[in-house]
């Protein structure tokens, strides 16, 4: 049983859930709770931690079931988890990697294409949004913050186990190959000549979503084929950036299974 926050194990924990170059370095991410672990592909579990406490519940068995894991102590669990209220169990999870091919379903395509989105409970609503809406993957900017955030990773609910991603170095350059892949591109942008419900996203289709504080940058927004906009009642300028994109990624699924 580890006992000491100075455990090199626990260490190694604290450094995935805060730096993002480290999970990228070590291939690893970090997960908690017993809804993310069970939901989890066993193919991309690497290590198991419970508490104490944890082995004393009613469906401890059940959830591991025969999985080799490490125990430690209570107060050096809390202590290392990022969240007020520990459910007692994280792992260590693999990287998942795609390629953006992997992303493209031919007339069936639906993306979100994300700039510089620096919330990561934004983010991570947005992938789980996003899974419910039926989207074929997520394009990041490098600027983008991190998808495995322990905060972007808790607000996804599992969905990060099940919607393909791809971090581009350069947005445009991957819009351009999506256009050439026959991608119709929309731009939600507040000076938009359409409404977001008046275009037909029945074909391949891709969203850009900009910065919260900035919106789309202008020469992303130029490659657009169209700019469309949500209509705004009073004194409201824009929407929060998940709440627009799930907007968008609905009206898609609406579309798609013929709804009027």
């Amino acid at each position: 049983m580890i006992t000491s926050s100075a455990n090199q194990k626990i260490k190694n924990i604290s450094l995935l859930m805060k730096k993002a170059r480290e999970r990228k370095e070590q291939g690893l991410f970090v997960v908690e709770g017993k809804k993310m672990f069970a939901e989890l592909p066993k193919e991309w579990l690497k290590e198991v931690y419970v508490s104490e406490r944890f082995l004393e519940q009613e469906d401890a068995g059940r959830l591991l079931g025969g999985i080799e894991y490490e125990v430690v102590a209570d107060k050096v669990f809390s202590a290392v988890s990022d969240t007020q209220t520990p459910q007692g169990i994280l792992c260590l999870v693999k990287l998942p990697r795609y390629e953006l091919s992997e992303l493209l379903c031919g007339g069936k395509t639906h993306l979100l294409v994300l700039e510089d989105i620096q919330d990561p409970g934004n983010l991570g609503t947005m992938v789980r949004t996003g899974e419910g809406a039926g989207v074929t993957g997520i394009i990041l900017s490098r600027n983008t913050v991190d998808l495995f955030h322990p905060k972007t990773i808790r607000s996804t609910m599992g969905s990060v186990y099940r919607i393909p991603y791809f971090v581009s170095d350069s947005l445009e350059e991957s819009v351009i190959g999506l256009k050439e892949a026959g991608v119709q591109i929309y731009a939600a942008h507040l000076n938009g000549e359409r409404q977001y419900d008046e275009a037909d996203y029945k074909t391949a289709t891709a969203f850009l979503i900009g910065n919260e504080g900035s919106g789309l940058s202008e020469g992303l927004s130029e490659l657009a084929d169209c700019r469309i906009r949500i209509p705004m009642e009073g004194a409201v300028e824009s929407l929060n950036a998940a709440v627009s994109a799930a907007l968008l990624m609905y009206e898609v699924n609406r579309q798609r299974r013929g709804r009027t």
